[in-house]
Order: C-alpha cells, then sequence, then structure tokens
C-alpha cells in the first residue's frame, strides 16, 4: 500500500489476545512455534489455569485497550479441574460478548475453540480465519457505524 506522499506503508495486522490453558491448550500453541507454523506475530498470549477462570470484563477490557480480537483457547473435555469446563467456558464467552455489544463493539471479536496440546495446525488455522475477519471489521475505536 503506498500512501500519498510516496512512502510505503506495511498492512496493519489486527491484535488478538488469546486466553490459554497451561496444560493442554498451550502446549499445542508452543507446538505450532517448534514446527516453525507461521501465524501472525501480533498474537499475544496470556495462560490461566482453566478456562472457565477467565473473567468476561478481562476479555472486555483487552477490546477496549488495543486489541482487535479476543481468542479463548479451552481445554474442552480434557480439563483437569472441572468436568463442566466446556460450559462454563461458553458462559463466559456469551456473557463476554454481551458485555462488549453493550458498549459497542463487536461480539464477532471474541472467539472460543477447543485446543488440545497437539492441536498447532488448528490453532495456527484458527489465527488466519480469526486475523481475516477482524481485518474486515477494521481496528477497535475506529469501526465505522
Amino acid at each position: 500500500m503506498v500512501e500519498s506522499d510516496g512512502a510505503s506503508r506495511v498492512a496493519r495486522r489486527p491484535r488478538i489476545l488469546v486466553f490459554s490453558t497451561n496444560n493442554i491448550s498451550d502446549p499445542g500453541i508452543d507446538l505450532a512455534g517448534s514446527q516453525h507454523l507461521h501465524y501472525s506475530p501480533a498474537v499475544s498470549t496470556i495462560t490461566v489455569p482453566c478456562s472457565s477462570g477467565i473473567q468476561p470484563t478481562w476479555v472486555a477490557y483487552a477490546l477496549e485497550h488495543g486489541f482487535d480480537g479476543v481468542f479463548l483457547a479451552i481445554d474442552g473435555d480434557e480439563c483437569a479441574y472441572l468436568p463442566d469446563c466446556n460450559q462454563r467456558s461458553s458462559r463466559v464467552a456469551a456473557r463476554a460478548q454481551e458485555m462488549v455489544k453493550e458498549k459497542g463493539i463487536e461480539a464477532q471479536r471474541i472467539r472460543m475453540s477447543a485446543i488440545c496440546s497437539v492441536c498447532s495446525e488448528a490453532f495456527v488455522k484458527h489465527m488466519e480465519e480469526f486475523s481475516a475477519v477482524l481485518g474486515e471489521l477494521g481496528p477497535t475505536g475506529e469501526r465505522v457505524p
């Protein structure tokens, strides 16, 4: 892309915050790096013990303070802490989507999927697809009504 003054500009990569679990999804994300699979360097991760412990306010805060999207990488049926982790994590995501919609932020900026310890390719695919969706939405704070 070229600006009117002739200076080149690098295409903006959407910033994604990933909440990842230390026992299950973190190893899968780490494996993507070990396998030299490529995904955007604008993806940042925060590790939590269990995805059901993520607070919806954390998700909303991230979107209000510079991240374009938040991805919840949950344990699925393999959670070591709670047998109903999937249902609890789904409620976290739904509540976070409600909160951001109340603030005028698109609910599509929040995604959730189970990422297992060997799901490196699935994680990369999720990041590519999510980046494309966020690219179409544009940066938070610069949305067109």
